[in-house]
C-alpha cells in the first residue's frame, strides 16, 4: 500500500526524509497495512463509516447546498506519537495553560502585566472578547480555563509549534473518543500490539473538573451542559459528552434564575444547579447583560454568576485568551509569570496594529497568512500564496481600517501523514493536532488529541467545515 508513496518536501510523520525508511514506531503499522489490498481497505473503511452513521457521529456545515449534516471524514491510518515526544508536548501545554490562567486573573484584577509594559493595555481592552463586567470578579478556584484545545503543528524540521489556543468552547473531543473505538474495531490486533495509552477516561476527568468548581459545600454538585440546541454544529458532541458524564443536557429555556440562584426545571420540580459546562459564547449567555436578542441563554444568569452562586466552565471573559493578537504575547507571559522559557514555540507573528509590522504585511500579502483576530474554523483568513489580487486588495483595505483585528504569519508547511485518498491510494496530506487539556484540581492532558487532516490535495486548511477530516492519535506508553 505504501510502495508508491511520495515524500515531498515536507516533514513526514511516518517516513524519514534522508533515506525514505519508516520511523521505528511506524514499522509495525507499515507491515500491517502492507498485508492489505485495496478491497480489504475499502471494506474496513465502509465498516467504520457505517458505524459513524449509526452512532450519529456528524458535524454541521452551514450554507452548503449539499446539505448540512455530514459524517465526519475519518482516515484509517493512525498518527503515532512516541512517549518521549508526547512528554515534551505535555510539558509545553501544562506551562501554557498555567500562564494563560495567570494572565486572565491578572488582567481582570491587578493588571500588573499591563503596568509593566509587557502587554499593551489597548491590546487587552480592544479585544472582542474582553469582558469589562469581569473586572474585579473572583471566579471559582481562581481558574478561568478548565477546558482548552490548543492547536499544534510541525514545521519542516519536525519541531512542534503552537498555532492557536481554543479556550472559549473548544470542540472535537467526541471525535477523539469515537475515532479510538473505530480503530479498535477495524484493527484490534494492531492496536493491542502498539500499547497505546487510553483516552476513554476523558468524560470521567471532565466531570471531576466540573465538580471541582462547585462552591456549594456539603452537597453533591449538580452539573449540567448548556447547549445552543440541535442546530449547533457541535450538537452531537454536546449530547455525547453529557451522556458519557451522566449529567443533564439543557437549553436556556430549561434553566431559571430565582433570587440569584440557577435552577433546572425537571418533572420533579426545580433543582439547584452548581456548575454549568456552557457550550455557548459569552454574547449569548444572558440577554440582560450581553446581547438582548439572545434566545439561547438564561435571563439573570450573570447576576447569579457574579455573586458566586453558580460556576461556569469556562469562565466568562476567557475568550480574551483566544484572541490571535493576545496569542502573540503568550511566550512573554510564560517568561513574565513563570520565569521560564517556552517549551513549545509559537509561530512568528506580525501584529498589524504596529506601524512597522503593518507596513511589512501590506507589502508581503502574497507571501503571508493573514488572520482576523477573532475568527475560527478557517474563516476570515487569507492564504497569501493562493489568493487572488482582488482578495488581497480587500484584506489590505480591512487591515488599514481595523489594524488591531489582524495578524499575519509566514506560511508554515504543516507536516504530512500518509492518508487514504481516492481509489484507496495512499498519499501525503497535511495535518495538525488538537490536544485537550483539563484544569481542575490538577492539570490532565488526554494522551493524543484530535489529529485533523486536510483531505484536499495540497491544502493546509484542516477544519472540517473547509473539507478536513481526522485520524486517531496513538500515544505510546514507552
Amino acid at each position: 500500500m505504501f510502495s508508491r508513496y511520495e515524500l515531498g518536501h515536507f516533514f513526514d510523520e511516518m517516513y524519514r526524509r534522508e533515506d525514505g525508511g519508516a520511523f521505528e514506531h511506524y514499522k509495525l503499522l507499515e507491515n500491517r497495512f502492507g498485508e492489505l489490498d485495496a478491497q480489504a481497505l475499502e471494506a474496513k473503511q465502509l465498516l467504520v463509516n457505517e458505524g459513524f452513521l449509526e452512532e450519529g457521529i456528524t458535524f454541521t456545515v452551514y450554507g452548503d447546498e449539499k446539505g448540512t449534516e455530514r459524517i465526519f471524514p475519518f482516515d484509517l491510518i493512525p498518527r503515532i506519537i512516541p512517549h518521549a515526544e508526547w512528554q515534551q508536548i505535555e510539558e509545553g501545554l501544562t506551562q501554557r495553560i498555567i500562564a494563560l490562567n495567570l494572565f486572565l486573573n491578572d488582567v481582570y484584577h491587578e493588571g500588573r502585566i499591563i503596568r509593566d509594559g509587557i502587554v499593551p493595555e489597548d491590546v487587552v481592552r480592544g479585544a472582542a472578547h474582553y469582558r469589562p463586567e469581569m473586572q474585579g470578579v473572583k471566579v471559582s478556584k481562581d481558574n478561568y480555563i478548565q477546558i482548552c484545545g490548543t492547536d499544534l503543528i510541525r514545521d519542516d524540521s519536525g519541531r512542534y509549534l503552537v498555532l492557536e489556543d481554543n479556550a472559549r468552547c473548544p470542540s472535537g473531543v467526541s471525535y477523539v473518543l469515537e475515532n479510538r473505538e473505530a480503530m479498535k474495531r477495524a484493527f484490534p490486533q494492531l492496536y493491542s500490539n502498539y500499547r497505546v495509552r487510553p483516552v476513554d477516561n476523558y468524560p470521567d476527568i471532565l466531570l471531576d473538573t466540573l465538580q471541582h468548581l462547585s462552591q456549594r459545600a456539603g452537597h453533591a454538585p449538580v452539573c449540567v451542559l448548556l447547549t445552543p440546541g440541535v442546530y449547533n454544529s457541535a450538537y452531537f458532541e454536546h449530547t455525547f459528552l453529557a451522556r458519557k458524564m451522566g449529567i443533564e443536557i439543557v437549553e436556556g429555556r430549561d434553566l431559571i434564575v430565582l433570587d440569584s440562584y440557577v435552577y433546572m426545571r425537571t418533572t420533579q420540580g426545580l433543582v439547584q444547579v452548581d456548575v454549568i459546562y456552557r457550550r455557548i459564547d459569552d454574547d449569548f449567555l444572558d440577554p440582560l447583560t450581553f446581547r438582548k436578542d439572545s434566545l439561547l441563554g438564561v435571563s439573570g444568569l450573570m447576576d447569579a454568576y457574579l455573586k458566586g452562586n453558580v460556576a461556569l466552565a469556562n469562565a466568562v471573559g476567557t475568550g480574551l485568551a483566544d484572541d490571535k493578537v493576545i496569542y502573540a504575547y503568550v511566550p512573554e507571559m510564560i517568561r513574565y509569570y513563570l520565569d521560564q522559557e517556552p517549551v513549545l514555540e509559537s509561530v512568528p507573528t506580525y501584529l498589524a496594529w504596529r506601524d512597522t509590522d503593518r507596513a511589512y504585511i501590506l507589502d508581503h500579502l502574497e507571501e503571508l497568512v493573514v488572520k482576523s483576530a477573532n475568527e475560527s474554523g478557517g474563516y476570515g483568513m487569507l492564504m497569501g500564496p493562493t489568493s487572488t489580487k482582488s482578495e488581497r486588495a480587500a484584506f489590505a483595505e480591512n487591515i488599514r481600517a481595523e489594524p488591531r483585528n489582524f495578524i499575519a504569519q509566514p506560511v508554515v508547511s504543516l507536516s504530512r501523514h500518509p492518508t487514504i485518498c481516492e481509489n484507496t491510494s495512499i498519499e501525503g496530506r497535511h495535518i495538525d493536532l488538537r490536544p485537550f487539556i483539563l484544569y481542575g484540581e490538577k492539570i490532565e492532558i488526554i494522551p493524543g488529541g484530535l489529529t485533523r487532516v486536510a483531505l484536499n490535495k495540497g491544502s493546509l486548511i484542516v477544519n472540517s467545515s473547509q473539507g478536513g477530516g481526522s485520524k486517531d492519535t496513538w500515544v505510546l506508553h514507552s
